[in-house]
């Protein structure tokens, strides 16, 4: 166990957060290959119409999976402080909670997104050439979701204890069968939208059967024994209080990026298509800065289980300076490399149905431009909500995230952009906007946060 974990709780700071950053980093990267294979391929091969009914599909996926997903969130941080803490029961206990709750909320999400997905899609107004592609895609990826959540879990539980390296090497297998299957089912048996539904289906079962052997055969305190699935109820309520505000947070994001996808779907195809590649690009930038959240918040939770109140800004500020230096590089060359990026994403022959892709490349380069530019101001914030959710705080950075993130975008879109400069820059400067304002507000919380928390692990120590 120790050559497979980080050690939060001692030795040189940095080195160790890098340690455990940067495979979780390669992970992020990996997992998002399965969408990036999605887009690219049916691109290539089936062309601009079928770029743009993958694409749009992204934030209605959001919407329904991230309050689950949230609660892994909680599961992670629950088991963390235990894990800091060196309590073996609370740690067994927190385990097969956490996979009981996956399979569970697989299940409930997969009969959720397969029945809404038609529905949902109208009502964020698809061009009408897509809506079709797009629920077919929606309803075969919907089937996996059980698989999704007890890999989402089950990586959550590593890296609650320090391994991000096992998550990592079993999103490089299942990557390269998503891959694989991508390109078999789209060119050789001409299946479009729904080969790489399939394939990213069947990825997502491997990964999930994987993660379960790794905690199966696990050698630590944190050993899962599925006999002993069950959902313990103190342990059930924790990982809620931790993880409901988490999840909750990230669905009316999924919200006001669904009004946002709506007014992009009223420029058209050519736009849906451009702003969805472009949105893939940008994810790769913001999965590097995500991994510095998830690094903050196991860090400081592990440091606030084991009563070590002074790495908690140590903690902090090594994370800080990380997101911005990541986020600035990649952004930066996301941007002056975003035309060849972009080409990948269109389709062999100059035009495809009704999207060019020149207006493909002309759209997403008008996105990276404003967006990839400034994602380090989206990774300050994250790194400095995953502190206080390290620290136990789960609703004050939700209600902060939902009022400056969401509040401003949807004011802005409804006002600005609707009567002022209804341009597709206009829109994406509503990002920046409210990733600068909701970050200052957090700075502040989590400034009174920390000294709450310090004063209580001292007294505590004291005692």
């Amino acid at each position: 166990m120790r050559r497979r974990t980080v050690d939060m709780l001692s030795g040189p700071l940095l080195p160790n957060i890098l340690l455990y950053a940067l495979p979780l980093i390669a992970s992020g990267l990996l997992q998002l290959l399965y969408n990036a294979a999605d887009l690219i391929v049916v691109a290539r091969f089936t062309g601009g119409t079928a770029l743009a009914a993958v694409g749009s599909t992204g934030p209605l996926v959001n919407l329904i999976v991230n309050v689950f997903i949230g609660v892994s969130v909680g599961a992670g941080v629950a088991i963390a402080r235990a894990f800091g803490a060196g309590n073996r029961k609370d740690i067994h206990e927190s385990v097969h909670t956490a996979m009981g709750i996956s399979v569970v909320s697989g299940i409930v999400t997969m009969v959720i997104g397969f029945i809404i997905a038609p529905y949902a899609l109208q009502w964020m107004g698809s061009p009408p050439e897509v809506i079709d592609q797009s629920t077919l895609y929606l309803r075969i990826y919907f089937l996996g979701m059980p698989a999704m959540m007890v890999y989402n879990f089950g990586a959550a539980i590593l890296r609650s204890v320090g391994d991000t390296k096992r998550p990592l090497y079993i999103l490089a297998l299942a990557g390269m069968v998503n891959v694989a299957l991508n390109l078999v089912l789209v060119i050789v048996f001409h299946l479009g939208v729904a080969g790489v539904a399939i394939a990213t289906t069947a990825s997502q079962v491997i990964s999930a059967a994987l993660v379960v052997v790794c905690l199966v055969r696990a050698d630590g305190i944190y050993r899962y024994h599925i006999r002993k699935t069950r959902i313990y109820k103190d342990k059930l309520l924790e990982m809620l209080r931790l993880g409901i505000p988490a999840g909750i947070q990230g669905s009316i994001f999924s919200i006001s990026n669904i009004v946002i996808q709506s007014s992009i779907n009223s420029f058209g195809a050519a736009a849906v298509a451009g702003s969805a590649a472009a949105g893939n690009i940008e994810g790769f930038v913001y999965v590097a800065m995500n991994a510095m959240y998830q690094t903050c918040m196991a860090f400081t939770a592990q440091n606030v289980g084991a009563r070590q109140p002074a790495r908690l800004k140590k903690v902090l500020f090594a994370c800080l300076g990380l997101v911005t230096a990541i986020g600035l590089t990649l952004g930066m060359l996301v941007y002056f490399c975003g035309e060849p990026l972009l080409s990948l994403y269109t389709s062999a022959s100059a035009n495809t149905g009704t999207v060019s892709n020149a207006d493909i490349l002309a759209r997403g380069m008008e996105r990276l431009a404003v967006i990839a530019t400034t994602y380090f101001l989206c990774g300050i914030m994250e790194v400095l909500v995953g502190a206080m959710r390290g620290m136990g705080s789960s609703w004050t950075p939700m209600i902060v995230s939902i009022a400056g993130v969401c509040g401003i975008r949807i004011v802005y879109i409804f006002t600005v952009f609707a009567f002022l400069y209804h341009t597709l820059t206009s829109l994406y400067i509503s990002y920046i906007l409210s990733w600068t304002v909701t970050a200052a507000i957090h700075a502040v919380c989590l400034f009174v946060k920390h000294k709450k928390t310090v004063r209580e692990l001292s007294v505590t120590e004291g005692q």
